[in-house]
């Protein structure tokens, strides 16, 4: 028998070969989906040259030079220098490691705590679901950035501080459709199965609840990654994220937009970083619905 065989055989034999099987197939539905391909090469690219940054950035991404100021694009600067002569092809390739620690620190935080509290709001139900959605329905009500710019003023600007409150303003969409997927099968045959064998709700919760929510969670993930990068953006933009020297795009827009009219490069080369890698995750967002939530996909 092939790989390819034992990977699609109808009648696994071990729970190893059903979990392989199905990531396969979930894999091939993948590759069908181009836009998805685009995306996951988009966000391949982004995490190799966050990786290889000091082999692929030609020059410091914090040294100055006066004497180049503001030059336009060429071969000897691929996206031109900035006002202090800095390359900014450098910085926006520095820059991608910040943006990748931002979206993967954030998802690591909110994920899990709305995780956690939207399977426990639905599977008690009663005064715990209102209290907990109570308090999830206060953050939703408010826009995420304004709420996140609130955090921000009251914690001080700095990275550490704009990705805790990315993350404060993040996690209410998770814990709503944990909840919602949580209610669908919490009287189901096999939670009650579970009960039965004196199973304790921590335990039916862990392994069981949460297990059955990480699909549309992970699909959730995705899609907002784009949303993060553009908040991670506007507050390094209103100078509350990164701090200078360091070469956040956001940050690096707000500099350059004294200079939109006759050094558009300063400000686009940055732009053009956030439009693509945030085209890369809603692409590979759509692809994963795709595969992991078929009837949603159909739906819309």
């Amino acid at each position: 028998m092939s790989a390819r065989d034992w990977l699609l055989d109808e009648s696994p034999n071990s729970r190893m070969q059903a979990n392989a099987g199905r990531f396969y197939r979930m894999g091939l539905a993948l590759l069908r989906n181009p836009l998805a391909v685009l995306g996951a090469l988009i966000i391949l690219l982004l995490i190799a040259t966050a990786v290889f940054a000091p082999w692929i950035a030609p020059e410091s991404p914090v040294g100055q030079m006066l004497d180049r100021r503001l030059l336009p694009p060429s071969s000897a600067n691929w996206m031109g220098t900035d006002e202090l002569g800095r390359d900014i092809f450098s910085r926006v390739v520095y820059g991608a490691r910040i943006t990748l620690m931002i979206v993967a620190l954030v998802a690591i935080i909110a994920a899990p705590l709305g995780l956690i509290i939207g399977a426990v709001a639905g599977y008690f139900g009663g005064w715990v679901d209102k209290l907990l959605m109570g308090f999830t329905d206060i953050f939703l009500s408010m826009p995420k950035l304004i709420l996140a710019l609130a955090f921000v003023a009251a914690l001080g600007p700095g990275i550490e501080n704009a990705i805790i409150a990315i993350a404060i303003t993040a996690w209410p969409a998770y814990a709503r459709i944990a909840r919602a997927e949580t209610i669908t099968f919490r009287s189901s045959e096999f939670i009650s199965a579970v009960k039965l064998v004196g199973a304790s709700d921590a335990r039916i919760i862990g392994l069981h609840v949460v297990p059955l929510c990480m699909s549309s969670m992970i699909v959730r993930v995705t899609l907002d990654m784009a949303g993060i990068i553009l908040t991670a953006a506007g507050l390094g933009f209103l100078g509350l994220g990164a701090q200078p020297p360091l070469p956040e795009w956001g940050a690096m827009i707000s500099r350059g937009r004294v200079f939109i009219l006759d050094q558009w490069w300063v400000a686009t080369m940055p732009g053009f970083a956030i439009i693509l890698v945030s085209l890369g995750f809603c692409f590979l967002g759509d692809g994963l619905r795709d595969v992991l939530d078929p009837k949603q996909a159909g739906k819309s």
